[in-house]
């Protein structure tokens, strides 16, 4: 059974947060909100939970899997950026965005979509999420919490405990959560291309 995690909004209690970014750090996978509904996240690498997650919400092989960072400057480190990426993407988050790039060889191999080496990042506007990826101390490796034919991600916490109570170790629920998904743009090759509308405006993205 998964373990489940109630904390403040915008004050999360640090020793929850220690709990689960150490069941991240021994290999869990564990559903947490964000500013555009739940989440599944696992460490960096983590090939066993990519494949729970890819089971989970019945993914194939070419989905862009999703690198979460807490801060802007650590999105150098894995995904390519020109000067006009990079200032597009700084405008744009932190916030309900992902991005599909070109990934650098410090990605995560496993994550990486194999015939493009391109993968999603995404810095949420999200107090808990935020706060659970600063005590992880590294981005995390994620998924949108879509089921089955689900146009749009879980956002309740305890629904999303009996939902996937067998199949996560870990819920965190802050109850302040979005109810929309992210705005996919990818940003990969010579046009711009909107995969996705969601809660992200695309405008600045489409001009």
């Amino acid at each position: 059974m998964a373990r489940y995690f109630d904390v403040h909004p915008a004050n999360p209690q640090p020793r929850a947060l220690s709990q689960v970014a150490q069941i991240i750090r021994d290999g869990g996978l564990v559903a947490y909100p964000t500013d555009s509904g739940y989440a599944l996240g696992c460490r960096m690498g983590n090939r066993d939970a990519l494949d729970r997650i890819r089971a989970i919400r019945d993914l194939d092989a070419r989905h862009n899997f999703t690198l979460v960072c807490s801060e802007f400057a650590h999105l150098g480190q894995y995904v390519q950026m020109d000067n006009d990426v990079f200032r597009a993407v700084k405008a744009a988050t932190p916030g309900p965005y992902t991005f599909i790039l070109k990934a650098t060889r410090e990605a995560p191999k496993v994550m990486l979509q194999p015939k493009r080496r391109t993968v999603g990042v995404r810095i949420p506007a999200h107090t808990t999420a935020l706060a659970l990826l600063a005590e992880l101390g590294e981005p995390m490796m994620s998924s949108t919490l879509l089921l089955g034919d689900a146009e749009e991600p879980m956002t309740d916490g305890w629904s999303v405990k009996e939902a996937l109570d067998l199949v996560v170790d870990a819920v965190l629920d802050s109850g302040d959560c979005g109810v929309e998904p992210t705005t996919v743009v990818d940003l990969s090759g010579d046009e711009v291309e909107i995969l996705r509308r969601g809660a992200g405006d695309p405008g600045p993205f489409e001009e």
